[in-house]
């Protein structure tokens, strides 16, 4: 068979010419893409690293940020808290000022509601003994028939209250 002998000869012209389009597309790809694709991938590595690197510096001026916000917030509130002390000591005193005031115009006012009880007691002791002398005089009359003078009925009732 004629065709069987042939297959070595054609196939070894077949795997030449193989190997040559294999050796000048490896030194294609080699010489004219890959440098393309490592270029690439570089640049892409330089573009993360310079990502990275101001990603890094905004954290860091964030934390810086943040710790001026901290400091303020905390001094604020430190000054809201002084405030708020000599707000509280102002109103303190004042109303201390104020229920001085009032226990002052009170004082006054019960010395003069004092006096005038006292009167009004004095005035209505006067008039029970007034009355239980005129009480004397009249069931000594309805008793015994006697008349008592005004002035001796003024003196029992006064002895009898002194006892």
């Amino acid at each position: 068979m004629p065709q069987i002998a042939q297959i070595a000869a054609t196939y070894a012209s077949q795997i030449f010419w193989l190997l040559i389009i294999f050796g000048l597309i490896y030194v294609g790809i080699g010489k004219g893409m890959l440098p393309k694709i490592e270029a690439t991938v570089e640049a892409r590595d330089q573009k993360i690293a310079s990502d990275l690197a101001a990603a890094e510096a905004a954290r860091a001026k964030a934390d810086e940020t943040e710790a001026a916000y901290r400091a303020s917030i905390e001094e604020a509130r430190n000054a809201s808290l002084k405030a708020k002390a000599e707000a509280k000591a102002a109103a303190t005193l004042e109303a201390e000022k104020k229920v001085r005031a009032v226990d002052a115009e009170l004082a006054a006012k019960m010395a003069v509601a004092e006096a005038a009880l006292k009167g009004a007691q004095a005035r209505a002791l006067g008039e029970i003994e007034s009355v239980a002398a005129e009480a004397a005089q009249e069931i000594v009359t309805k008793v015994s028939g006697l008349t008592v003078d005004k002035a001796a009925a003024d003196r029992a009732v006064k002895s009898a209250l002194a006892a």
